[in-house]
């Protein structure tokens, strides 16, 4: 072997030396950062709503509370458009490393039921976290219709085929399916749909009568009712409901009637279970602490603590359950 020969040998083992001792520090430094305690870094909640609604007020609420028992910042990122799914089909897209969530409701799986093609899956892109709120609706009528309770109200549509409307705040919507569904378990009620863009003008017109009936939530119809115009008759929980403790059962007159929303934190799917276990742990600490639990109450729901896998099983159910009642009910969304 010439020195030349030689010489050309030892620099190739060189480098290929520095080439290894390169690779390793790079995968010793991978594996330092695997390894890390979680969370590191803070955590954003996209919510997929504005500022202002319910998504956006109780991820708010537990936010705070998570960020100091995980000593990290929870930053909400509002996301809104198309119905919630632009960033819902964000948070699928995201790192699944726990560092992204996202703050959904019970609106995700009927959004499911009725739209064709969605940025997600609402089963296989997520890992289900932890569930933050449960709450009913309000059954409410305009003034002028001839009904105070449950069973005054399905007496009077029951007469009056045809002659009285109901409002929502759009087709496709939960007012829609909590309404749909309350008629297929009293049998063909003959009450016709009136679709408003937005809550807004479906309680104005319910204030004026021009629609009879709107069954939506405590903190949009609760206001109304207090001032008097217009009238609650009931309540969408099996039992009476600590949101409004005076109301009846609207099951008290339709037999195994209910419709309660819920409001949860989902991860991408393949976010390690060590870390939903964490953020699941840090949720439910919150949600046990009186100023919590008063704060979800103020908005017409009761602080929900349950395991992901509870979680994931009232999901799975609720798709089911609206994929069903939209084909039977001709649900159908614009």
């Amino acid at each position: 072997m010439t020195n030349l020969q030689s010489r050309l040998q030892r620099h190739h083992a060189a480098a290929c030396f520095g080439l290894i001792a390169t690779f390793g520090a790079v995968a010793a430094s991978a594996n330092a950062a695997a390894e890390s305690p979680y969370p590191s870094k803070p955590i954003t909640v996209i919510v997929p709503y504005p500022p202002g609604g319910s998504n956006d007020i109780f991820a708010r609420i537990v936010a705070k509370e998570i960020g100091e028992e995980l000593k990290q910042p929870v930053i909400i990122d509002n996301r809104p458009g198309a119905s919630g799914n632009t960033g819902t089909g964000m948070a699928a897209k995201a790192a699944p490393d726990g560092y992204t969530l996202v703050a959904v409701s019970s609106s995700m799986t009927t959004n499911v039921a009725v739209q064709g093609k969605l940025p997600y899956d609402a089963i296989k892109s997520f890992a289900p976290v932890a569930m933050l709120a449960q709450g009913p609706f309000i059954v409410a009528v305009s003034n002028d219709f001839p009904a105070k309770s449950p069973q005054e109200l399905i007496k009077a549509i029951r007469a009056n085929p045809g002659k009285f409307n109901y409002a929502s705040s759009g087709p496709g919507s939960v007012n829609q399916f909590g309404t749909e569904l309350l008629k297929a378990k009293a049998g063909k009620l003959a009450i016709t749909h009136v679709p408003y863009r937005g809550m807004g003008p479906a309680v104005t017109d319910l204030i004026g009568n021009q629609t009879q009936m709107l069954i939506s939530s405590g903190p949009s119809l609760l206001p109304m009712v207090r001032a008097g115009k217009v009238r609650a008759v009931g309540i969408t929980s099996l039992k009476p409901s600590p949101i409004a403790p005076d109301l009846v059962p609207m099951a008290s007159a339709v037999p195994g009637y209910e419709f309660e929303l819920w409001w949860g934190f989902l991860a991408p799917a393949g976010t390690p279970p060590a870390v939903i276990a964490r953020l699941n742990a840090a949720v439910n600490q919150a949600l046990a602490k009186p100023s919590v639990k008063a704060a979800i109450l103020k908005e017409g729901a009761e602080a929900k603590p349950v395991t992901p896998e509870k979680f994931a099983e009232t999901i799975a159910a609720d798709v089911t359950r609206w994929k069903a009642l939209a084909r039977q009910q001709n649900i159908v969304a614009d």
